[in-house]
């Protein structure tokens, strides 16, 4: 059960129009958003940021989807975890990849690529400072807009799954 309780949509014409928008942009008001709709300033730069991140980036998906769910499971935000499944598959992630994303370093299944962006996820989630020698596996793959992205979905991710776990948003039915 959630700790902070969800607000009225129906308080005032902010709130209205902002769940609306809400609802236009994601095709429903997810639990996480009803939260956020507590503080209609928060929701509105929260959806303009993960709409940047998720839906207005160079970053291919793929990379983008294998960083969230790590961030998920390195969190233990199971419904951030569940939610990106789906994603992840849409965007080429395999359920092979998927499977074997808590346990990536024994993993074959993870091209050059996507193990230099599952070693920046754990240091950036686990340490913060991230030390050259996990940084620099990625030069060969991203340029800087694509690191920047990466950077930013990376801590984006890390922002939504303490946000949920703190204050205990409610799955989705």
């Amino acid at each position: 059960m959630a700790r902070i309780s969800y607000p009225d949509e129906n308080q005032n014409a902010e709130v209205v129009a902002l769940a609306a928008q809400i609802r236009k942009e994601r095709g429903k008001l997810h639990n996480l958003y009803r939260m956020l709709l507590n503080s209609p300033p928060v929701a509105r730069g929260w959806l303009n940021l993960l709409t940047a991140v998720r839906q207005q980036c160079k970053l291919a998906g793929r990379y983008r989807e294998i960083a969230i769910l790590r961030v998920a499971l390195v969190n233990g935000a199971d419904i951030e975890y569940q939610s990106h499944i789906p994603h992840a598959l849409k965007e080429g992630v395999s359920q092979k990849q998927i499977d074997a994303l808590p346990e990536w370093q024994k993993s074959k299944a993870f091209d050059a690529a996507e193990r230099a962006v599952l070693a920046y996820t754990d240091s950036m989630t686990k340490d913060i400072h991230v030390p050259d020698n996990v940084f620099d596996p990625l030069r060969p793959h991203f340029d800087a807009r694509e690191l920047t992205e990466l950077t930013a979905t990376i801590a984006a991710y890390n922002l939504v799954s303490r946000f949920l776990e703190a204050v205990q948003v409610d799955h989705d039915i």
